[in-house]
């Protein structure tokens, strides 16, 4: 027998093997699929149908036991859209984004979601913060900090009046592509992105596009929408809006920075499960007429040992030079010490606000 026969016929060997393996891991879906239906039926109307910091405990379990050859890497994936299906057969769950699609905000929502929610395009952040006030969507998507350029400061902004909380974060590598019509880059005279996204490549464009100009839009995947109807423009955006659009792809991983990350936030009209990683957010107002205010407002996490994980301020829009400030930390807010330190900062602000404690990602590559 030739090699090449004899190759066929254990390549053919292994395909049987594959089949039969992948008849076994249907049945076994079906079996999982099963079980969360009749969790589905125990639950009351009002539970919460996805509870993210059980999900992120399926994720770290399997990719802990995980002896390979399967890459780890691929394990979220795979199970998210398992549990995606899954939470499909409780019940549909609405999910507003700022889109349209292929904006870097959907592919959160994905990354959180899977495939078999039901996803709503909005045009600006405060459409999604409204979506889930009016109950339209179950879930709200949006950007509020970028590792490169910090904080989304209108994201900030609408948490002060919003009664939502936060129900889990997300964070996504950002990789950006130059994608247009044009075959080269030659032929591009205009540059459109999201003002975030144009920031994020400010030194590549100034090295290998200086005299083109730039124009902002409302989203990454909206350049990506013009670029399609113009071959004189280039948008900055994801590589999946290239094949939505019809773009080509002039230039890939063109942000300045290879690390580059966006935090996303879940909104919710209800607070999520406790987890055994959870963080909480939370703003606050200091009495500007007192001498220290800020050093008093952070005493009691230093007191009670939380430990702060990132801290901003944003005016209040209301008087001039008065500040609201953001702030995050390890642990839940009816944890004994977070809750000693919140209860000793009221007295020495203004206006204490909790967002939310919920389950602290980890990052998707």
């Amino acid at each position: 027998m030739s090699k090449a026969k004899k190759d066929a016929g254990e390549i053919g060997k292994h395909r049987d093997e594959i089949d039969r393996i992948d008849d076994r891991i249907l049945e076994l879906l079906n079996a999982r699929a099963s079980h969360n239906a009749e969790i589905g039926r125990l639950k009351s109307d009002d539970a919460p149908v996805i509870v993210p910091g059980r999900e992120l405990e399926i994720f770290d379990r399997l990719a802990q036991q995980n002896d390979g050859p399967f890459p780890t890497s691929a394990i979220r994936n795979v199970f998210r859209e398992i549990v995606s299906a899954s939470v499909s057969l409780q019940r549909g769950v609405k999910v507003a984004y700022l889109g349209p699609p292929a904006t870097y905000t959907h592919q959160a929502a994905l990354q959180q979601f899977g495939q078999m929610a039901d996803f709503l395009p909005a045009g600006t952040v405060a459409e999604i913060f409204e979506s889930v006030e009016r109950s339209a969507s179950e879930f709200g998507v949006v950007p509020v900090e970028n590792s490169s350029e910090g904080v989304v400061s209108h994201t900030l902004d609408l948490f002060v009046e919003s009664q939502l909380t936060i129900y889990a974060e997300i964070h996504v590598a950002v990789h950006h592509s130059l994608l247009s019509k044009a075959e080269t880059q030659r032929e591009i005279q205009t540059v459109c992105s999201h003002p975030q996204a144009l920031a994020q490549c400010r030194n590549w464009l100034e090295l290998n596009l200086p005299m083109v100009s730039q124009s902002p839009t409302p989203s990454t995947a909206m350049a990506a929408e013009r670029a399609a109807g113009d071959a004189t423009i280039a948008a900055i955006a994801s590589p999946v809006a290239a094949e939505l659009y019809g773009l080509n792809t002039l230039q890939t991983g063109i942000e300045d920075n290879p690390n580059n990350t966006t935090r996303f936030l879940v909104l919710s009209r209800t607070a999520p499960k406790r987890s055994s990683r959870d963080i909480t957010s939370l703003l606050f107002s200091i009495k500007r007429d007192q001498v220290g205010a800020l050093h008093k407002a952070l005493e009691p996490f230093a007191k009670h040992s939380v430990n702060l994980t990132r801290i901003e301020s944003r005016p209040t829009k209301v008087k001039a030079w008065e500040y609201v400030f953001f702030c995050d930390f390890e642990g839940h807010s009816d944890d004994e010490a977070v809750a000693a330190a919140i209860d000793e900062l009221g007295p020495v602000c203004d206006f204490v606000k909790v967002l939310g404690s919920y389950p602290q990602a980890g990052s998707s590559k």
